[in-house]
């Protein structure tokens, strides 16, 4: 909300020497937010001339311009009683006589444009006679602002222009929180300066009732609210005030003064009528509409559009319009949008004598989704989606109906209606105590009632605290809670004291909680980048990884998604980071390597979903019943982690190939995870659908699948144009954890050396090679230390279906060296049970 200074002052008592930081400061030290500062941009010598002469001068370029003897003033020179200067103006809307804005050497205008004595078309024009456009006071250029056009032919030669066109002024510009719609006005930002500073509060809507009570009550002029359709049981309109003023001059200009301060608030200049109920929008806070009476086709009926009703709205798009939209009509259908923008049908134009302003009070919910429907925000809307004062709409038509009798030169009708149907607010109690049992500081019982009734609420001492009836501009006052942050707000909020809370001892991360970030850590320190991916999937995606064998699984479908082509909630990270690898390939980034930890949604089949009932009252604590039943009402949400290997795990160097990323890539980030949690994983060969065949593994954390690693079929990474070769990861995080030890030891460094030994044996090409390797390593016992699979040998020497697996085996005592029989003995014993389960041979 911008705020002219002048304007402000009107209603609120200001320094003399206000300035721009010390209104910021007041307005801020009440809650809002400052934004930044907005001047004319003109700084002088600007002043008020006379044209003495005016010579035209055609130009060889088919131009013609005036050369201008301009009076501007008593001069200041010797031997000279006035200051005459020649000037080239190439306008021709001014003669002899007329009083114009002269700016002299040494003014800037806005741009900034700084004026200067200069040689042009022969002359030296020792300044500029200035248009409106070229002051900032409309969209006129083609011609010189005369004075007497806009009031003030009187004004004497010489004066200080600037103050007389009111172009001294300046605003502040401050941020207005949704809740605090009374604070997009003149009247409530004075008010909210009043509770700052401790200033005289003038209230606009007191003093205009007052001197607009010999205006005749209007009658007689047929409005109807017929609204079959209230949203959230809300009628659309709960009050209509309807003015009639007849035979305005529709010439007639705005003046400077208010043109200033509409820009700085703003909003441009279109019509004297227009800005008019601008200029009493801004002030009160209340949007006006004005109709051409003559244009009306009877009375005005306010209800919902019908099925195929159009509108042409004032900026000339004719729009359709929803059944959920509330219009103003006349027998000819619909002439407005209610609360957001008017029909061109009945717009005031240039011939428009007689007006119709209409000052009303909309539902708040029903003006937002208008305006959002029809992509149509307004300073209108803005004002009524946030609330608007409905018991200051009479005051509102009223003194926009005295503006057009005294600038328009109109008259006042009888003609016009009142309709109002607004329900008691109700009060609150607000019982003793409850501000500092919330804020945590010691207010006392008077700061506590002062506060309150400073906001303009009335206050009932009663049995327990005080009852308090909320003013009529704040909607947004509904609860004790809602009180007493005003409590905290006008009292100060430098009282309340910066203390950091004391966690209660045992109540940090949980085990979980500490073990995934462990996780996610570990991957980062291991160089994959973390990313955060859309929760959001196709159904195609939805499905793609759900199951490793293809089958349909359930999905959660969200009932207004953002986007209707992904409506389901995910089942796998893993299609999120194929978008996030494709979207980064496409911007030249090729080596990748991503993991996301992240929560997926994994509905039971036949399973119903959804919460029976009303919510719990968010104002306490759920029960532990109905925390179970929220629990219950939405479907298994695991954690999982996923990585993705995209390019090169070593780039190409002088002397090295490049080592392109696969599958050994995924299989070394899975046991990445599980070392971060102290677990062994157990990978075995599985066929994934999504998945290269011969390229995929199951990944065990005992008896338990918990996750898969693999390369993705070529089509599917084809399809989302990645490289052929592409390493993933999923891992079920919650049952990695949940298979992982409470407690993990660390195991003793010996001292004493190692013996290593190569082992090849000879298999079938169906035996996984990790059982040949567990069962090695359960036969050779205690002696050995580790067993890493080196070599899968296929070719001469081998049988046909059959390959050669060479292990590398490290043996080592704790008490001990010892002796390479020992170590061969350890081996054999291994080989003994490696063939015993799975037919294996040593290699000859």
């Amino acid at each position: 909300m911008r705020v002219p200074a002048s304007w402000l002052g009107e209603y609120v008592g200001l320094p003399e020497d206000v300035s721009a930081e010390h209104l910021h400061a007041a307005l801020v030290r009440v809650g809002f937010e400052e934004e930044e500062v907005i001047a004319t941009g003109i700084s002088g010598p600007v002043v008020v001339g006379r044209v003495l002469s005016l010579e035209p001068e055609p130009q060889s370029n088919g131009k013609t311009i005036n050369w201008c003897s301009v009076d501007v003033g008593p001069s200041t020179g010797p031997g000279h009683a006035r200051d005459i200067r020649g000037i080239v103006c190439g306008a021709h809307n001014f003669g002899v006589g007329d009083k114009v804005v002269v700016t002299l050497p040494g003014a800037v205008l806005p741009g900034p444009f700084p004026i200067a004595a200069r040689t042009t078309y022969g002359h030296v024009s020792d300044g500029m006679i200035a248009s409106a456009r070229e002051l900032g006071l409309g969209e006129d250029h083609a011609g010189i602002l005369r004075l007497a056009e806009i009031g003030l032919g009187d004004a004497p030669v010489g004066a200080d222009a600037i103050a007389l066109l009111g172009l001294d002024d300046f605003a502040v510009d401050v941020n207005v929180t949704p809740d605090r719609g009374y604070a997009l006005s003149i009247r409530g930002l004075a008010r909210e300066y009043a509770l700052s500073t401790g200033a005289e509060f003038r209230d606009p809507a007191v003093s205009l009732a007052d001197a607009l009570e010999a205006l005749p009550e209007p009658a007689g002029f047929p409005v109807t609210v017929a609204d079959d359709a209230p949203i959230r049981g809300n009628a659309g309109c709960h009050g209509f005030v309807a003015r009639v003023v007849r035979g305005i001059d529709p010439t007639r200009p705005t003046p400077a003064w208010m043109i200033s301060r509409l820009k700085l608030a703003g909003i441009r200049s279109i019509s004297l009528p227009v800005d008019i109920t601008n200029y009493v929008m801004i002030e009160l806070g209340q949007p006006l509409h004005g109709y051409d009476l003559g244009t009306l086709a009877g009375g005005i009926t306010v209800r919902r559009a019908r099925a195929g009703e159009t509108l042409e709205t004032l900026d000339g798009v004719v729009r359709a319009l929803d059944p959920e939209d509330l219009v103003i009509t006349d027998d000819s259908g619909p002439i407005g949008l209610a609360g957001v923008m008017g029909g061109a049908a009945t717009e005031i134009t240039a011939v428009t004598t007689d007006v119709l302003i209409e000052a009303a009070g909309f539902d708040r919910v029903s003006i937002a989704r208008t305006a959002r429907r029809h992509k149509l925000p307004s300073e209108a809307s803005r004002r009524f989606e946030r609330g608007v004062d409905p018991a200051v709409a009479a005051v509102a038509a009223a003194r926009a109906a005295e503006l057009l009798v005294g600038l328009a030169g109109g008259t006042i009708d009888e003609l016009g209606a009142v309709f109002a149907d607004v329900a008691p607010t109700p009060s609150i109690l607000l019982r003793d105590g409850r501000a500092a049992s919330l804020i945590g500081v010691d207010y006392t019982a008077d700061e506590v009632r002062g506060a309150i009734e400073a906001i303009g609420a009335s206050v009932e001492a009663v049995d327990g605290g005080l009852a308090v009836t909320p003013p009529s501009w704040r909607p947004d006052l509904v609860d004790d809670a809602s009180l007493v942050e005003e409590v905290a707000r006008i009292t100060g909020y430098d009282r309340i004291g910066s203390v950091l809370p004391v966690a209660p001892p045992g109540r940090g991360l949980t085990r979980a909680q500490l073990l995934r970030r462990q996780v996610a850590a570990s991957l980062a320190a291991a160089g994959l980048t973390e990313v955060l991916t859309d929760p959001f999937a196709t159904d195609a995606q939805a499905q793609l990884f759900a199951d490793p064998a293809g089958a349909t699984v359930p999905t959660v479908v969200i009932a207004n998604p953002l986007d209707a082509t992904a409506a389901n909630i995910r089942t796998s990270l893993v299609p999120g980071l194929i978008a996030t690898a494709h979207r980064n390939l496409a911007r030249g980034l090729g080596d990748l390597a991503l993991f996301e930890v992240g929560s997926v949604a994994r509905p039971e089949a036949g399973a119903e979903y959804g919460v029976a009932g009303a919510l719990p009252d968010a104002m306490s604590r759920p029960s532990g019943d109905e925390l179970a039943a929220l629990f219950a009402s939405v479907p298994p949400q695991p954690r999982l982690v996923s990585a993705l290997f995209v390019g090169d795990t070593v780039p190409r160097q002088p002397g090295l190939a490049a080592v392109p990323a696969g599958i050994a890539d995924a299989l070394d980030a899975a046991r990445v995870v599980a070392a971060s949690v102290g677990l062994e994983l157990r990978v075995e060969k599985a066929a994934h659908h999504a998945l290269h065949p011969g390229r995929s593994a199951a990944l065990f954390a005992g008896a338990r699948r918990v996750g898969y690693a693999g390369e993705l079929l070529p089509a599917i990474a084809l399809e989302a144009n990645l490289p052929r070769v592409v390493g993933v990861l999923e891992l079920d995080l919650d049952q990695v954890i949940a298979a992982a030890p409470e407690l993990v030891a660390a195991s003793p460094i010996s001292g004493y050396p190692a013996a290593t030994q190569d082992l090849s044996l000879v298999v079938t090409d169906a035996t996984a090679a990790a059982g040949v390797a567990a069962a090695v390593a359960e036969g050779a016992g205690a002696l050995l230390e580790s067993i890493r699979l080196v070599d899968a040998y296929r070719g001469q020497g081998v049988p046909e279906g059959s390959v050669s697996l060479t292990f590398a085996l490290r043996f080592r005592a704790d008490d001990r060296t010892l002796t390479a029989e020992e170590a061969t003995a350890a081996k054999l014993a291994g080989v003994a049970v490696a063939t015993e389960r799975t037919g294996a041979a040593i290699r000859d």
